[in-house]
């Protein structure tokens, strides 16, 4: 049964800026590998394969921290959790700062990825303290500033790693994440607790997911590896088999569980998850091809393009990622969740079937990334917005977790779909994937970004369900 408390003190602007410097330096933080894969796969001796997994290992930690924070936030207020979360982050950014490895530079990613948690977080700040109308454009407004770090640190990553080293790529964002935090500490007022305090962890769930996604992973990444030892394949998939059906039966039976699955039954909640897990499979596509064709060097197919250079290409991808948050925040408020995903999807359908046919000039990746990245912005805005204003306030942060755990998981084995691809597409002897690897990349993440056409038309027209 819910706790009563007295209502949450209304914030100002300082806090709201806060909130959102936190968002801007996270995100900026979250980016930085992606314009700089090719290099660190230079300097660290990377496969695609484990290019694609480096890729991901921050948003795979995101998707277990997401439905803990979530929780934690609802039982104890979100600036007491948001506040250690960044700790955690802070500490990972410096690991990955100082790694002379990829083992390290992994473990730093993994602790990085608690970052991830702090967007459910904001929510519960965001609705805890403004009035319902403010708070869906607010909403969307700190999901735009997230982008919009992750605009800036895709366009510096590349010139800081090439004009200083990889080492300070990760370690300015880290000091900028830390300033923040600082500044949410301090002029953020604390929220009260919106569920009762007394249940513990699902430390079972937890390690039942962790188990589940890390399989996943692994039967993604090596799926193309292991088609001469089908015995481990097939052992991997009974794992993953087994994980997934013992994590879904503990958490049903679980008093307060890590993921509230129960939570997917209200339609609001379910077809928002599985849209969004749809819309960024494909959008993965665009985000990990795009700087790999970008990279391949120009005596082939490609552009020889460097790190500096591929974040000044896709700063359009990201000017567009940044303005779809607020953008896709009024649209829901005007028009509808319906109508701005539908155009979301059908954005993205042309961005990655322009990609697939035509990339033989830098504009034409640079348009298509910049649809891409557009057309996510708009649905996932919707779809964490619509989620957020349809369930209860004390039920902010399991929802929106849910949601955001969703976009982790597509995101994440897309990305490794894609390197598997890749890797399945270069010839022996060569480390220059076929040109065909990458249209057959772009087609099948089309494809599947039209399936969610389908789940889309169920949807009511409003906010509410």
């Amino acid at each position: 049964m819910t706790t009563t408390h007295a209502p949450a003190r209304p914030i100002g602007k300082a806090a709201v800026g806060a909130l959102g410097a936190l968002a801007v330096a996270t995100g900026a933080l979250e980016s930085v590998v992606t314009p700089t894969l090719p290099l660190l796969q230079r300097e660290l001796d990377m496969s695609p394969a484990e290019g694609a997994l480096l890729s991901i290992v921050l948003l795979v930690t995101g998707a277990l921290i997401t439905p803990i924070a979530g929780t934690l936030g609802d039982r104890y207020g979100g600036k007491r959790v948001v506040v250690r979360l960044m700790a955690v982050v802070c500490a990972g950014g410096l690991v990955s700062a100082l790694a002379p490895n990829l083992p390290v530079l992994v473990l730093g990613q993994v602790l990085q990825g608690a970052m991830v948690g702090a967007l459910p977080l904001s929510f519960i700040l965001v609705r805890a303290h403004l009035p319902a109308g403010e708070s869906k454009v607010a909403i969307g407004v700190v999901s735009g500033l997230f982008v919009g770090g992750a605009m800036a640190g895709t366009l510096a990553a590349g010139p800081v790693a090439e004009g200083l080293s990889r080492h300070w790529m990760f370690a300015l964002p880290t000091f900028a994440v830390t300033g923040a935090t600082v500044l949410v500490h301090r002029l953020m007022p604390h929220d009260p607790p919106r569920r009762p305090q007394g249940a513990g962890i699902d430390w079972p769930g937890l390690v039942l997911l962790s188990g589940t996604l890390v399989t996943l992973m692994l039967v993604l990444g090596l799926g193309a590896d292991l088609v001469t030892q089908p015995l481990v394949l097939l052992g991997l998939v009974v794992l993953l088999a087994a994980f997934g059906t013992g994590w879904v039966a503990v958490e049903r039976r679980a008093a307060s569980p890590m993921v509230d699955l129960r939570m997917l039954t209200r339609p609001a909640v379910g077809k928002s998850c599985v849209l969004t897990f749809l819309i960024c499979v494909g959008t993965s596509a665009a985000t990990y091809l795009v700087p790999q064709l970008f990279a391949v060097p120009a005596h082939t197919y490609g552009f020889g393009a460097s790190a500096t250079a591929i974040g000044f290409f896709l700063l359009p991808g990201a000017l567009a990622a940044s303005a779809a948050g607020p953008i896709s925040g009024i649209g829901v408020r005007r028009l509808g969740s319906r109508a701005v995903v539908t155009a979301g999807v059908l954005l993205m359908a042309v961005g990655l079937l322009g990609l697939a046919a035509a990339h033989t000039e830098i504009w034409h990746l640079v348009l298509g990334k910049a649809l891409v990245a557009l057309a996510n912005g708009l649905c996932v805005t919707a779809m964490v917005t619509r989620t957020a204003t349809s369930v209860d306030l004390g039920d902010t942060g399991i929802a929106t977790g849910l949601v955001l755990v969703t976009r982790v998981i597509g995101f994440a084995v897309g990305v490794q779909v894609t390197g598997a691809i890749l890797t399945a597409g270069t010839p022996s002897g060569s480390k220059i994937p076929a040109e065909s690897a990458f249209v057959a990349g772009f087609v099948l993440a089309a494809a599947v970004t039209v399936l969610s056409l389908l789940v889309v038309r169920t949807m009511s027209k409003g906010v509410k369900e």
